[in-house]
């Protein structure tokens, strides 16, 4: 019941990879044996999401027509909606060492135990301009994603996976939850809609502001901050959760919100992120998904609504899940609380709306934001971080 409560998974099955007792002693066994690769960062976060269910109804790393499917029409050869290629990639010398192998095992680290096999169904080129220009719509290297995926290697392997164990991490162990469980929870909590919001940021008065906006519609928030590989100057991991933490515990109804660690890698793909994440969400059992202004973005690559309009280029109910478009939103003065240029009918001297780089100047010379911009104690949790 909790594997369709309370809405039925991306293809209609929850996908779970993860094999047991017998099985999973035998596949360590045949893994000891077999030639082994190490996913990089990004693609060792992917076969976590595979494992669980998060990326259903894949099954493993994408066949070469699933590929070029994706990147050609954001759909898989069986029609289904997808907008991210999920791909293993190993350079020249991995290649070569790996040989026709039928199985290869991956490793979460060097000389690290197999995590999980790999039944390998074929071998294709990488053809990462294509891969740059429709998914990151750009093949400018300063583009953090574009970077990450041009330093992985030229050949993809295709093939499904069964799955020995998660990769291991020794943070956020209580909030680390599956689909299936997430899914049990809001079965428990009698949510029978729920709407996701994706950060992976510290949540200012905007964000809270919509957050429960859309609150005010469904049963539940999911606050699902992705916690996979970031770029270097985002906010380190431990310091969003506790702000996330010092939230949730003044601020949001502890019936109608959760938090939950979303294991993803950040790709800064705009647009066609925003379709992934919110496939994702609906795999995690999230009806509706928040879209705000430039999701997923970074620098100028993207229009600010670019990860809303694409949502238009999908059938009416194709994707499963209800997007919730926002605009920006901030505090202003004349209206006496939150808004956006939707309620909000007064001019910019009016409203308080800081730049990631204005409050990062502040933080950093230990002046608080204003209390209309962020909570306090998210401010001190930053201002305490910046220092340390």
């Amino acid at each position: 019941m909790s594997d369709t409560y309370p809405i039925a998974p991306h293809g209609g099955t929850l996908v779970n990879l993860l094999t047991t007792g017998d099985r999973a002693a035998s596949l360590a066994a045949e893994a000891a044996n077999l030639p082994k690769v190490v996913p990089n960062e990004r693609e060792l976060s992917d076969l976590e999401m595979l494992a669980v269910g998060a990326l259903s109804p894949l099954t493993g790393f994408q066949s070469e027509a699933d590929y070029h499917e994706v990147l050609e029409n954001m759909h898989l050869e069986s029609g289904l909606a997808w907008a991210i290629p999920v791909v293993l990639s190993v350079g020249d010398d991995e290649l070569h060492r790996l040989g026709t192998a039928d199985a290869i095992a991956l490793c979460a680290t060097e000389g690290g135990e197999p995590i999980a096999v790999l039944r390998v169904t074929g071998r294709f080129k990488r053809d990462k301009h294509k891969e740059a220009m429709s998914v990151y719509r750009t093949d400018d290297l300063g583009h953090p994603g574009v970077k990450a995926m041009y330093d992985g290697g030229d050949t993809c392997i295709a093939g499904d996976l069964e799955v020995i164990s998660l990769p291991t991490h020794d943070d956020f162990s209580d909030y680390r939850l599956t689909p299936a469980q997430t899914r049990e929870s809001f079965r428990q909590r009698g949510w029978r809609t729920v709407v996701g919001f994706q950060t992976r940021n510290p949540i200012h008065r905007a964000h809270e502001y919509i957050q429960k906006c859309a609150l005010e519609i469904v049963d539940g928030l999911l606050v699902h901050p992705l916690m996979g590989a970031t770029k270097a100057d985002d906010v380190p991991p431990q310091v969003r959760m506790q702000c996330y933490e010092a939230l949730f515990s003044g601020y949001y109804p502890n019936d109608r919100a959760m938090i939950s660690v979303f294991p993803a890698a950040m790709r800064y793909a705009g647009p066609r992120e925003a379709i992934w994440h919110a496939i994702a969400r609906k795999n995690y059992g999230c009806t509706h998904f928040i879209v705000g202004r430039d999701h997923a973005g970074v620098g100028t690559y993207y229009g600010t609504y670019d990860a809303q309009k694409i949502f238009e280029e999908f059938e009416p109910g194709e994707l499963g899940i209800t997007p919730l478009m926002f605009e920006h939103s901030f505090w202003c003065n004349r209206c006496e609380g939150m808004g956006s240029p939707k309620t909000c009918p007064h001019e910019a001297d009016d409203r308080v709306s800081l730049s990631g780089t204005k409050v990062r100047e502040m933080l950093a010379a230990g002046e608080r934001p204003p209390q209309e911009f962020s909570r306090p104690e998210v401010a001190d949790i930053l201002i305490a971080a910046m220092k340390a």
